[in-house]
């Protein structure tokens, strides 16, 4: 098990949607929202989903980022993402979840933080016998209305052994 995850509201959203936020649970020691991700999922949008499923999880705790977030970060990416980065700046984050291109990119090269995605939490999962199949969980969550780039599935599916 690894030690510590801060996560965005997106991969939360997109595991809600295939039953599959417990994977989470079984691969980290603690799992981290902030504040910020915690209020956008709450708010759930139109559709309300993932609320209940992410509710329900006691296990995923809530963090207020205690030092103001860099500028970089409010000027390039959305409050989320900006938040999940400054908070695994601020705590002794093992990874951060992101899906979206350029909060990874900077959350990388700029900071340094090891970034894990949607479908990299799957492929972990699966090698960790928790998930029989990625692809197909990945095609379910595409289907139910989270983007998913086919180079993003056709290189999971690879990493998970089912080429």
């Amino acid at each position: 098990m690894t030690d510590l995850i801060v996560c965005n509201t997106g991969p939360i959203i997109a595991l809600t949607i295939v039953d599959q936020l417990r994977l989470l649970n079984s691969l980290f020691s603690q799992v981290v929202v902030p504040d910020q991700v915690h209020q956008e999922i709450l708010c759930g949008g139109s559709s309300g989903v993932g609320v209940s499923m992410y509710v329900q999880a006691d296990w995923i705790a809530r963090a207020r980022v205690s030092q103001p977030i860099d500028e970089l970060l409010t000027s390039l990416l959305d409050a989320g993402e900006a938040s999940v980065i400054q908070l695994a700046r601020e705590l002794p984050a093992s990874r951060v979840l992101l899906d979206e291109r350029k909060a990874r990119k900077i959350a990388r090269t700029v900071y340094g933080l090891a970034v894990i995605g949607t479908a990299g939490i799957l492929v972990l999962a699966k090698r960790k016998g928790l998930l029989s199949n990625v692809r197909s969980t990945l095609l379910d969550m595409r289907e139910k209305g989270y983007w998913l780039h086919e180079d993003i599935m056709a290189s999971a599916a690879k990493a998970a052994g089912e080429v």
